[in-house]
Order: C-alpha cells, then structure tokens, then sequence
C-alpha cells in the first residue's frame, strides 16, 4: 500500500480488526520511511455479480458506485457516512442472499429507493426523480403525496434495518 504522505509502497500493519459488522478489516498502516500512519480498508470483492443495464450491457457490480449514489442522493441532507454505507452493505447481502450472478439495475434501484426512503425523504425523492426519469413537476408532486400518505419514516428506517 502506498503511504499517502510520501508515496513509498514500504510499509508495515500496526493494528488490524473488523469493520462493518464483518464485512470488511480495518488496518492501521506506518510508513516505513516516513513513520506517518494511515488506515486502509480491505473488503471483499463482488466481481462475481454482474449489473444488467437498461440498454443491456452487462458491467461488473461495484460496491462503490452503489455507495455514491447514496450518497449524491443525500448531499446536504443530516444523514451520516456510516447509515449510507450500512444501507449499501445491507443492499448488496439482499442481492447476493438471492443467488443472482447478473442484477437488473431495477432491481438495485427499487432497493436503494426503499432504503433512501427509509433513511431521508428529500433523498428518496432526489434519487426516485433521476430513477424515474421524471420529466415534468407533476411527477415530483405526485411522488411526494404519495410519500406523505405512507408511515412515518422512523418506523421505516428501523424497519429496513432489522429485516
């Protein structure tokens, strides 16, 4: 691993534990040249499962991608990294506990809508406009009476979570 401050690839693991409930190890790093110490994560890799797009390519699934768009759906919204990434990690345990080797994007984007609607109405709205592909302002109006007609959103985010 590359030091961030100086760039040397020496370095030496100082401390390691689990993160993310498993899903990933935590290592304190120092560099062997410059002494800085830095944290790395390592995590499993889900090059086995594969994103169906809407036009039919087929793209390996990355973890992250799915993480920005949580998290561009919630920018300046009060919602924490670590509730975005809990709702990435337990997206990606639904799919997989599925046995798909190839995900429509419907299917993710249905899933990261019922978790953004769980964890932050603005969000869920932001993200159902691009998912949707809303054209016009009746459709934003639509989808937020629709929004205010269901349970209040406490009880949601607790739901999601515990399933």
């Amino acid at each position: 691993m590359r030091c961030s401050k100086c760039g040397e690839l020496k370095d030496k693991v100082v401390d390691s534990r689990e993160a993310k409930g498993g899903l990933s190890i935590r290592r304190r790093r120092e560099c062997l040249a410059c002494g800085h110490r830095f944290t790395t994560y390592e995590q499993l890799e889900h090059s086995d499962m594969r994103v169906v797009k809407r036009n039919g390519v087929r793209e390996p699934f990355k973890r992250d991608k799915l993480l920005d768009g949580l998290v561009k759906a919630c920018e300046k919204r009060p919602v924490s990294i670590d509730i975005l990434e809990g709702a990435a990690d337990k997206i990606i345990s639904e799919v997989q506990g599925e046995g798909l080797r190839e995900i429509p994007t419907q299917v993710i984007g249905a899933r990261v809508m019922r978790a953004l609607e769980a964890i932050d109405p603005v969000a869920y709205v932001r993200y159902a406009s691009v998912y949707r592909q809303f054209q016009e302002v009746g459709e934003f109006i639509e989808e937020i009476e629709s929004l205010e007609r269901r349970p209040s959103p406490d009880s949601k985010q607790q739901d999601f979570f515990s399933q």
